[in-house]
């Protein structure tokens, strides 16, 4: 049994398909806060249960071989405002997990970690030797927990791989992003598209790539829910690790623009904007250790097929889930 902690978010839901898809038995562990029942995949059990709730999360880890934990807040702009919450939430909340964990004799782990480990880029596609220094809480508290499953590593405790995701994008007529509010670049420009409600606002066009605007790693959601599958089987070969998950190549915010345009046959008011503090041109993962070493292959790599996934996402949700 595989308990996935935030497995009704967007990234866990994803995670519990290809786990599911791949034989596995599978159980969610979420506090429904930022996550939606609907996401989860029918025949999945869910248990309704917060990282604070001690008790609940003992009773959660019984019979559990292996945890895959998501469970986190993830905004940047938010985490520099309201800095202990995000402490109390991602480091905290997987500290008990980890507590948890060693009282009933799970020893596996894969953490979701994230590319805000880095800090300020050095580099333009980046590999897992970059120097870590993050420039925000969100990115801290993920190192953080980073270093504490390093610990616990050395000490035998638990064993681990560490994922370090850079965009995930896309998604499904099933499931896909739903943030309240929405912050992440594909879904913004889809919603943009179809309701009409505010002009989009590109910031910078004067950067040194081939069309002036930023360029960046979007990954397929499935594509790094397979990761996920990769990495359990790299625990049962009694293997441990630290691997970026990107798609491997860039995509400029004008070109996402273009195609968002071209699928939902809409046009996008657009607007320019000045650049924004720290952003750098281009930020690209390298993910050929992962690809060595996990035995992964993303599978959609092309920006058209990513932003046709959240579309279809869109048409069938509009609104969101109805849970």
């Amino acid at each position: 049994m595989i308990l996935v902690v935030g497995g009704a978010g967007y990234i866990g839901s994803h995670v519990c398909a290809a786990l599911v898809d791949s034989g596995r038995d599978v159980r969610v562990y979420d506090n429904l806060e930022k996550g939606h029942q609907q996401a989860i995949p029918e025949g999945v059990e869910l248990v309704v249960g917060d990282l604070r709730h001690k008790e609940k999360l003992n009773q959660a880890l019984k019979g559990v071989t292996s945890v895959i934990q998501l469970a986190a807040y993830i905004e940047v702009a938010e985490s520099i405002s309201h800095p202990l919450s995000y402490y109390q939430n991602n480091v905290g909340g997987t500290l008990n997990l980890l507590e948890a964990m060693l009282e009933e004799g799970v020893k596996k782990i894969v953490f979701s970690s994230t590319a805000a480990v880095y800090g300020q880029c050095e580099e333009t596609k980046l590999s897992e030797s970059h120097p870590l220094s993050p420039i925000n809480p969100y990115g801290w508290s993920k190192r953080m927990v980073e270093k504490i499953l390093e610990d616990m590593e050395v000490a035998k405790q638990i064993q681990s791989v560490r994922l370090r995701y850079f965009n995930a994008a896309g998604g499904s007529a099933q499931r896909g992003e739903n943030h309240q509010p929405e912050t992440h670049l594909i879904p913004r420009l889809i919603r943009s598209a179809y309701e009409k409600n505010e002009k989009f606002s590109i910031y910078g066009v004067d950067y040194e790539t081939d069309d002036g605007s930023c360029v960046r790693d979007y990954i397929s959601v499935k594509d790094l829910a397979d990761a996920h599958v990769c990495s359990l089987d790299y625990l049962d070969s009694q293997r441990s690790g630290v691997f970026n998950l990107g798609n491997g190549q860039g995509f400029s915010v004008k070109e996402v623009i273009h195609t968002v345009q071209k699928i939902t046959g809409k046009e996008i008011e657009v607007k320019v904007a000045s650049r924004r503090e720290g952003d750098p041109a281009t930020l690209v993962a390298s993910s050929d250790k992962a690809r060595q070493e996990l035995a992964w292959q993303p599978q959609e790599t092309d920006i058209t097929s990513i932003v046709q996934g959240a579309c279809d996402f869109y048409r069938n949700f509009p609104k969101g889930y109805d849970d």
